[in-house]
Order: structure tokens, then sequence, then C-alpha cells
């Protein structure tokens, strides 16, 4: 796969031979869904807890005799069909990450790189420079550049700068090329890399 490499001006440099096995596979969803699930569950704290008629308070006598009365029997005023009883088969500190091999992973990066390459929503640059790390220069980027939605900026060195005038945007985000993973490429509208990005990448994936 071909694609043109790009100045900061958005004046074409020259054209980039991509490896086909990194950009341009048959994407698999059902690996693609799986990774992003693993990458969402990994955000959730799973703290959450509701108590068990064993650990609400009070209920410790019988409200009424088992028999005679004409009501039902009951042991306890904190059981779960009382209100303010224990909760049944409530949540429970858990943790929800779960593993995934080394092969879905690749095969999931993978996908989501071909998905942005054949969709024309990958644009690569010679380089990507700021003057500093103001937001107005990299305001400034994105209209030369002619970007629009949420915006994901890969570069191959650190680039502080860069990380420093995005930060203050809601949809410009930037990472590094060894920090590339699959729920920041399918949330972003637009990938942008330089030139360095994309060799490093395709030495890790090919």
């Amino acid at each position: 796969m071909k694609i043109s490499v790009k100045t900061s001006t958005a004046e074409k440099a020259h054209d980039l031979t991509l490896n086909d096995s990194v950009w341009n596979i048959e994407a698999n969803d059902q690996v693609l869904k799986k990774m992003i699930r693993l990458q969402l569950n990994a955000t959730r704290q799973g703290t959450h807890k509701t108590k068990t008629r064993s650990e609400v308070s009070g209920g410790g006598r019988k409200p009424w005799r088992q028999k005679g009365t004409g009501r039902a029997r009951q042991g306890s005023i904190r059981a779960p069909q009382w209100r303010g009883g224990g909760i049944a088969l409530g949540v429970v500190p858990r943790d929800y990450t779960f593993d995934i091999n080394k092969k879905e992973r690749r095969l999931a990066l993978k996908s989501a790189l071909s998905l942005k390459a054949q969709n024309k929503e990958l644009v690569i640059l010679d380089q990507i420079k700021l003057d500093s790390m103001k937001t107005k220069d990299v305001k400034k980027l994105i209209k030369d550049l002619g970007l629009k939605g949420k915006i994901l900026f890969v570069t191959s060195d650190e680039e502080e700068d860069l990380f420093m005038a995005t930060r203050n945007l809601g949809y410009a985000y930037h990472i590094m090329a060894e920090d590339i993973n699959v729920l920041d490429l399918i949330n972003a509208d637009v990938v942008v890399m330089d030139e360095a990005a994309v060799k490093k990448i395709e030495e890790v994936l090919k």
C-alpha cells in the first residue's frame, strides 16, 4: 500500500510504501472487540459492594413467633425481602480484567491500523514539530492539514511541546509509537503519525 507523506503545511513530500502485513490486512472484528473490552475493563475500579443479610445491622431477633399469627414465618427483618434488608446476589469487589494472548494483541493492533489506512483516516507527516508548547500552534497545524473530529498524534520521540499543546484540547491527543493501542486508534477519527513512528511500528509488528 502506498501513501503520500505530507509536510506540516499539507504539501506532498514524497510517497511511502507501507508494509501490507501491518497496514493492509482484513480486520478481525472479533479480536478488535475483545481487545477494546479488555482495555475498557482495565479502567474499572471494581470497588462496588452491597451488603448481604449477615452484614446489615439489626435484625437480631425473630420479628414474631413462628406459628399462630396468621402471617408468613420470618426469621429476621434484615432478610432480602424486607425494606432495609440485605441484598441477595449483590455485587462484590472484583477484578474485571482477563487474559488475551500475544497473537491476538498483535492481530488486534494490526486490524486497527489497517482500518485507519484503508478508510483514509491515516495522515503521515515527514515530521511533527511545533515552535512552542502553545495550544495555538497545534491548532494551526490541525487547520493547515484540514483535519476534523478527534485527532490522535503519534510520534516516534517524546515531543513534549506537542504533548503540552494538545493537553488543553478535548479533541486532540498525543502518544508515542511505543504506547500505541487499539482503543486510542479506534476512538480517533484521524490518526496523524510522523514517518519515523510508522517505521518503528512496522519493526515491531511485521
